[in-house]
Order: structure tokens, then C-alpha cells, then sequence
């Protein structure tokens, strides 16, 4: 009897330690792979596999259930990965349950579509989303103009925007770059396909392009822009109607007083910009702070703000690293002036040595935004004809997480913003 009550025991005790949950830790010293965590992630959810989101628990980690073919893919991916028992898994959920605890879990319930505005021909590495989305082996659709104006957006959970001018000046690169041959070919692509769809001018097609995404954020959609897709993006919602474009962009002179005709409510993020007239200068507006900040590399670095992650999940998503202080980086956007941003707007990242705002995150319609300064989180000053950036070299990045945390948190089960 007594044998039959140990062998029940033994029995009992290793279905409550049966491994049922895989833990994919985001902390600083376990994971050797923070970038393709999250492709791992939306690799479960595309195969209809549960998955939670621990905010602040050790960096931001990914709760899976256990499967062999979950464990096999973490290995060919390099990336780290624990095994849990229930009762582990339910410790874990117990501690961030608690009150005292700055802590949440949020479920994922299904891989976002994602798509990358982006021209025909562009390499990877010219775009940092698209760099990371491929190293992490997320899938995405590239699109431009004919899609978003024909309303394939609708098509899409998540859309981002790089390196891009939709105010139609190609992107300020006149003065040092009109004479080139790369330039002058996309200036005569351009607009070639301008008037195959059906207008006059570059800038009218591109504003057009933004509203339409606009209209795509409105509805529910989520954007995410890097570098000049941010302050260009606004500045052509804002200049809707108006020419602020000068004769060597699209042939004739812009609009007198063009700066008081600005509408600054239909912009997402930013107020009372002045834009720069003068064609020769790489700029846009006062928005972008590349040229008025003195930062020195070696002290560039700006600072993720803490969120509650039970009152707020969706900021808290958005800034889940393994580090607070992430390396800063440069781009024809840097970051963006702080007194230009509207009130209703989140400041998520900033630099404190000169008041910028790196990272800024709101809500338009039904749908969400989030800007981000910078060209490529690990290629400090990057220029035309730069070599790409080596992803294996940089796994780790907390610059790039924050790219890939906008990725997936259109996947959570959403809560209302209270900050």
C-alpha cells in the first residue's frame, strides 16, 4: 500500500512539473538575441500559438506554450529561451499580478499585417525597419504611391515610413546632390509617376499620400515613421492646399506668405513649425534639432521614460528594453523640438543635455502613431553610400528594439491610454 501511495506521489509530482510554457527572457545578461525574440513571437502568433507580453518583468519577456517546434525554431534562430512548469508559470503571473509591482501581462492575439512604404528597387539596409524586419524574420509588403492611393492600406494592421519626403523638395538633397545621377533620376521617376496617376506636381501626388495614410491612421491603423517620414509627413498634412515648394522642385515659385497659410490642426504631433525656405539647406523646418544641438557622440545618448504598465500598457510596450539609456544616432530628422510638439502628443524618449524629444507617440481617429528621430539605431551619422549595417553585430540593440516593440504591440489586446 504504502509503495502504491509513493509511486501516485511521484506520478502527481511529475504532472506538476511537466514543462508547459516557454519563457523567452529579454533581460540584459540572459538573451543573446533580442532582435529575433520578436520574430519568434509573431512566428507563434501566425501559427495561432498563445502568447503573453511580461511587461517589466526581466527586460520585456515573451511567455509561449511549450512545443517542440517552438523550441526547435529559438534554436535555429539563436535565440535564448526557459522552460516553465505551471506552477513556475504561475508564480511568475503572481508576481506580476501584484500591486507593489510596476509590472503586467498583456496578451498577444494574432501577427499584425505590416506593411513598408518604401520605392520599387530600395535596398534593405536604406531603411532600418526593413533591415530589422528581415533580420528578425518578420514579413512584411512593400508598397508605395499606386498602393496607398488605390486604399490597399486597408489591407494592413501596421504601416511604417522612413526616409522620406512627402512635402515633394526629393528629400532637401538639391545642394549637394542635384547634379548626380541617382538624384536626377528619381526626380524624373518621380514625377513620371505623378502624372500616371493623375497630378500636376510631386508635392499635390505625395499630399495626397498623406492623407490617405491619414485617413488609414484615422480608422484604426497604426504608423510608425523614422527619420523625415516624421516632421515631412506633418508638414505636408499642415501645408495641404498650399505650394511651398521653390521653382527647381516643381517649376514654378512658391506661394507668397506660404508660412501663414500653415494649418498646424491637421498635423499629428507638431505645432507652430517654421519651415526652411532656402532650398540648399538639409531641412525641413525648426522641428528637427541636427542642427541646433551640441551633442557629442560619446555623450549622445537619450532616456526611455517609465510608464505604469497596469494603467498604461500601450507607452509601456512601447519602451520595453533591457536598458533605460539607449545610444542616440543621427539623421536628416534627428529628434524633434520639444516646445513643437502638441500637448495631447507622449514624449516616451528624451535627451536631457539639450531638451530634444527622440521618441513621441499619440493617438489620431481611432488609430495610434509613433515618430521616431534617426536614421539607424547602430550607424551613428550615417550618409549616402554608407556600407549597411550588420545586424548580426548588433543582436542586442535596445535602439532597434524600440522599432520592433512598435512591430508587435498592434498584436495586444488593447487597454485605454490614461496618461
Amino acid at each position: 500500500m504504502k509503495k502504491s501511495l509513493v509511486y501516485i506521489f511521484i506520478l502527481l509530482l511529475s504532472f506538476s512539473a511537466k514543462a508547459s510554457f516557454i519563457l523567452l527572457p529579454m533581460d540584459e545578461t540572459t538573451q543573446q538575441n533580442h532582435l529575433k525574440a520578436y520574430g519568434i513571437t509573431y512566428w507563434c502568433l501566425s501559427r495561432d500559438y498563445k502568447a503573453s507580453w511580461l511587461l517589466n518583468y526581466r527586460g520585456g519577456s515573451f511567455l509561449l506554450p511549450d512545443a517542440e517546434e517552438i523550441r526547435k525554431e529559438c534554436k535555429i534562430r539563436g535565440v535564448s529561451f526557459e522552460i516553465l512548469s505551471d506552477s513556475e508559470e504561475a508564480s511568475i503571473l503572481n508576481e506580476i499580478s501584484s500591486p507593489s509591482q510596476n509590472m503586467e501581462s498583456v496578451v498577444l492575439e494574432k501577427a499584425p499585417k505590416i506593411a513598408v512604404y518604401t520605392p520599387k528597387g530600395k535596398q534593405p539596409w536604406d531603411d532600418a525597419v526593413t533591415l530589422v524586419l528581415t533580420y528578425a524574420e518578420i514579413p512584411f509588403t512593400p508598397i508605395y504611391d499606386e498602393e496607398v492611393l488605390s486604399d490597399q492600406l486597408l489591407l494592413y494592421d501596421w504601416l511604417h515610413l522612413h526616409h522620406e519626403d512627402f512635402t515633394g523638395q526629393y528629400g532637401k538633397f538639391y545642394a549637394a546632390y542635384k547634379n548626380t545621377p541617382w538624384y536626377i533620376d528619381q526626380k524624373k521617376d518621380a514625377e513620371a509617376l505623378a502624372a500616371k496617376l493623375g497630378y500636376a506636381k510631386v508635392s499635390q501626388e505625395k499630399g495626397a499620400v498623406a492623407k490617405k495614410i491619414r485617413d488609414f491612421v484615422i480608422g484604426g491603423g497604426f504608423m510608425f515613421a523614422m527619420c523625415s517620414a516624421t516632421d515631412s509627413f506633418d508638414i505636408a498634412l499642415a501645408a495641404d492646399g498650399v505650394d511651398i515648394c521653390e521653382a527647381m522642385f516643381d517649376g514654378d515659385a512658391s506661394d507668397s506668405n506660404y508660412q501663414s497659410k500653415l494649418d498646424y490642426t491637421n498635423s499629428f504631433a507638431f505645432k507652430n513649425f517654421t519651415l526652411e525656405r532656402r532650398p540648399e539647406v538639409y531641412e525641413f523646418s525648426d522641428i528637427d534639432m541636427t542642427l541646433k544641438r551640441k551633442v557629442p557622440m560619446e555623450k549622445d545618448y537619450f532616456t526611455l521614460m517609465e510608464f505604469s504598465a497596469k494603467w498604461d500598457p500601450i507607452p509601456s510596450m512601447l519602451c520595453q528594453n533591457h536598458t533605460q539609456l539607449v545610444k542616440g544616432f543621427m539623421g536628416q530628422t534627428t529628434s524633434f523640438d520639444t516646445a513643437l510638439i502638441k500637448s495631447n502628443v507622449l514624449i516616451m524618449g528624451t535627451c536631457e543635455l539639450n531638451g530634444e524629444s527622440r521618441y513621441i507617440h499619440g493617438e489620431k481617429g481611432k488609430g495610434m502613431f509613433t515618430f521616431f528621430g534617426g536614421h539607424d539605431p547602430e550607424d551613428f551619422q550615417h550618409q549616402v553610400g554608407d556600407p549597411p549595417t550588420v545586424l548580426d553585430l548588433h543582436p542586442n540593440s535596445p535602439g532597434y528594439r524600440l522599432i520592433l516593440n512598435n512591430v508587435l504591440f498592434p498584436a495586444a489586446k488593447k487597454k485605454k491610454l490614461k496618461t
